[in-house]
């Protein structure tokens, strides 16, 4: 076969393997000294073969095909081509080809660095979505060279996740930039960030909150769904409206239940927040303090390496699937018999007990989709208070006090806001929001449900 022809993808792939011990050297007729070194193991790598006068000829390694493309061995070729064309020894070249890191290098490099805004280093789940990008959608990234990466390439990665999540395309995007600029921050590398100019997704702004119609079924849902202390941390993330990694690293010694305040040194924007504490929270948390063990650091201790609990997403799943459950059931008016049919079902799973329900909406022709609690988030409970809050009509001044949000415009009025307003604010939106649930009449503190009840 010919040796020397114009490289190709369709080409390479059709080569043939060379017999066991031999290797097949091929030859890009376009850009010199670029080859392609083909094993009988199948193992197909790009190189470049140069020899300068006066000195012996060397090899190069590029990458592997074909997850080096051959445009981009032929622009590292003619980077190379360019660097011995200047003076520069081909073991030199070689050298810092191989001391250029990969891209899998660069991110571990950039979550050890990596800080928040008040210069602390980043969580552990943090690092645990970042490291769920890379092994879900970057995984053709990770061995490869940082100069090996083009825009192309991240572009073709935007696109390919898009059509999953353009949430997460654009979360690849942001990590494939922030690597980039890292490296570049520290000198560890000079080239141009391939993310740059990639354009992302219109950003979609956010208003799902727990709707009047949803109280009922999700005070119900959590009073039956979670655990004791996963129906807890809801609980006080609905009624602090705190994002959830602060009420997961929630302290005692942060907590003053005789002043219904919690202190929040360390917040998303870098202030500090004092936290006006409801009733019902003050409640929830003292009958938390009654279980504390004496070397209980935290609210919601856990065995993990943080000390606390850091992944509620598979409670939460439950307590909205059986607030659909409930809320279904309300839709349909189901008799005594069919309420125990759907208990029934229920023992056995959550899911089959929620396309139960479904299945019976579907026979009695109403629509089930409008009737579940749905595309909810936990992130939304802190909507939630902030939305209740203005149906009681606090200013959005108050709101942005007691959650802590952070504009140019609005800072100093914060600065100069006392708490007890917001303690006010926060107090009447919590008993308009139990109300609704029907857990609650006006001027009585809640005590919360704990007990286990049945779907009839």
């Amino acid at each position: 076969m010919e040796t020397r022809f114009s490289f190709s993808k369709e080409k390479l792939l059709a080569l043939p393997l060379p017999q066991p011990g031999q290797r097949a050297i091929y030859h890009d007729t376009r850009t010199p000294g670029l080859q392609l070194r083909v094993a009988a193991s199948g193992v197909k790598s790009f190189s470049v073969f140069r020899r300068i006068k006066g000195g012996a000829p060397e090899r190069i390694t590029l990458g592997r095909f074909p997850s080096m493309t051959v445009e981009q061995a032929r622009n590292a070729a003619a980077a190379l081509n360019a660097e011995i064309a200047s003076g520069a020894s081909p073991s030199a070249v070689k050298r810092a080809a191989r001391a250029e890191p990969t891209f899998a290098d660069a991110f571990e490099d950039f979550l050890s660095h990596k800080r928040k805004r008040d210069g602390s280093p980043i969580s552990n789940k943090t690092k645990r979505d970042y490291r769920d990008l890379l092994r879900l959608y970057m995984d053709g990234f990770a061995g490869r060279k940082l100069s090996a990466i083009e825009r192309v390439d991240v572009r073709s990665l935007r696109e390919r996740v898009n059509k999953k999540s353009p949430a997460q395309a654009d979360k690849v995007v942001a990590l494939v930039s922030a690597v980039y600029n890292h490296m570049k921050s520290h000198d560890r590398f000079s080239g141009a960030n391939p993310a740059e100019g990639v354009q992302k997704n219109a950003p979609v702004q956010r208003d799902r909150f727990i709707q009047a119609r949803e109280m009922p079924h999700f005070f119900r849902a959590l009073a039956e769904g979670p655990t004791e202390t996963m129906r807890d941390f809801f609980l006080l993330a609905l009624l602090t409206g705190l994002r959830r990694s602060n009420v997961e690293s929630m302290r005692w010694a942060d907590v003053n239940l005789d002043e219904a305040v919690w202190r929040v040194e360390k917040t998303k924007n870098g202030n500090p927040q004092n936290v006006a504490l409801s009733p019902e929270a003050v409640e929830v948390l003292e009958a938390r303090r009654r279980q504390k063990l004496p070397g209980d650091v935290y609210v919601f201790p856990s065995d993990s390496a943080s000390g606390h609990i850091e992944e509620p997403k598979n409670a939460w799943s439950r307590v909205l699937m059986l607030a659909s459950v409930f809320s279904l059931c309300e839709a349909m008016q189901l008799n005594d018999d069919d309420l125990a049919a759907v208990e029934d079902v229920r023992v056995k799973g959550l899911e089959r007990a929620l396309d139960f329900v479904r299945g019976m909406a579907r026979a009695k022709g109403i629509d089930p989709a409008p009737h579940e609690v749905r595309n909810l988030r936990i992130h939304d409970l802190r909507r939630t208070l902030g939305s209740w809050q203005a149906r009681a009509g606090a200013s959005l001044t108050i709101i942005g006090k007691s959650l802590n949000h952070k504009t140019h415009q609005a800072t100093a009025i914060y600065a100069r806001l006392d708490l007890d307003p917001v303690r006010q604010s926060v107090n009447t939106a919590t008993s308009a929001m139990l109300e609704a649930a029907g857990l609650k009449q006006g001027g009585e503190v809640l005590k919360l449900p704990i007990k286990k009840a049945r779907v009839a």
